[in-house]
């Protein structure tokens, strides 16, 4: 399968009505989304951060939310892509979407946080190439965020 159309991806903002169809999402991820209390929190973040829904076929086939660090700084909180539709744009997509409506609001700084190399889980290694291949870098590893069992890379890109 390749990548998708532009016409068969419709990015638009993320609204209430699509929590269940979020839900399902981050629960078919349960390699990047294993944690009970983390799908709760990230459930609780899309009702009132900014975000994004790419919709195929009148369903929900990924979705992003956004930090709002700052006037010049956000972050990306969480991002999720129905498995059957990995690398076929709909991450792309939704990745521009975010970015071009950060910078028409004078956003400068995007910023998100992975597990690091230093942990050899290869699904992560597929999440970290997909962030440089949209621009991201490397600004720091830490354990600051979630702890030593789980390393965190700090990843930035200049909008």
């Amino acid at each position: 399968m390749g990548a998708m159309s532009e016409s068969e991806i419709v990015i638009r903002a993320i609204g209430a009505a699509d929590a269940g169809e979020c839900e399902e999402i981050l629960r078919a991820l349960p390699e990047w989304f294993g944690i009970e209390e983390s799908i709760v929190g990230y459930l609780r973040d899309l009702k009132w951060m900014p975000g994004f829904a790419a919709v195929v076929e009148g369903r929900v086939a990924g979705f992003l939310a956004l930090r709002e660090h700052n006037a010049l700084a956000s972050e990306l909180q969480v991002m999720g892509v129905r498995p059957e539709l990995h690398r076929r744009g709909v991450g792309r997509r939704l990745m521009e979407s975010a970015e071009e409506s950060l910078r028409s609001r004078g956003v400068r700084l995007l910023q998100v946080k992975t597990l690091a190399a230093s942990d050899p889980d290869p699904r992560y290694a597929r999440t970290r190439e997909f962030y440089a291949a949209m621009g991201f870098v490397p600004l720091e590893e830490t354990a600051a965020f979630w702890g030593e069992e789980n390393p965190t890379l700090v990843m930035v890109k200049a909008l």
